[in-house]
């Protein structure tokens, strides 16, 4: 069980991990040993996750989320099965205390008068050079 707030915790039949073998760092043992953990959380049929976090969540995961509503983390950065059991496991944690902070509303603004002006000056200049750019002509 893994606890996330006071409210949400994460039950063991909701996750399942599957040790796989790991490319990277190890030597002879990397061809031996299955170290890489894949973290396979099914978030979709959670009871625990809201509705909003829930679809927080799977913006966060992005292609981490897969068609059945699953999360699967992939871990394969030390050599220990357990060391990247608990990263694999923390990085879920994070993921999901990032989905329950609801986004900041963003406030629309108006620019100011004098940006307003600054930026017709601008133009009236830009307009006044091309406008110096044109035919000479030859009888004045």
């Amino acid at each position: 069980m893994i606890r996330i707030s006071d409210t949400i915790t994460i039950e063991d039949w909701e996750l399942t991990e599957q040790f796989i073998r790991a490319s990277g760092p190890g030597g002879q043992n990397v061809n031996k040993v299955s170290t890489a953990v894949e973290l396979r959380f099914e978030a979709e049929r959670s009871p625990n996750l809201p509705g909003p976090v829930k679809s927080r969540l799977r913006r966060i995961a992005g292609r981490k989320w897969t068609k059945e509503g699953a999360l699967v983390l992939q871990v394969d950065e030390t050599r220990s099965q357990a060391r990247n059991r608990d990263i694999a496991r923390d990085r879920l944690k994070d993921m999901i205390i990032q989905a329950l902070r609801p986004p900041k509303r963003r406030i629309p603004t108006k620019p100011t008068l004098g940006s307003k002006k600054r930026r017709l000056k601008a133009k009236k200049v830009r307009g006044e050079v091309k406008a110096l750019r044109g035919k000479v002509d030859p009888g004045t």
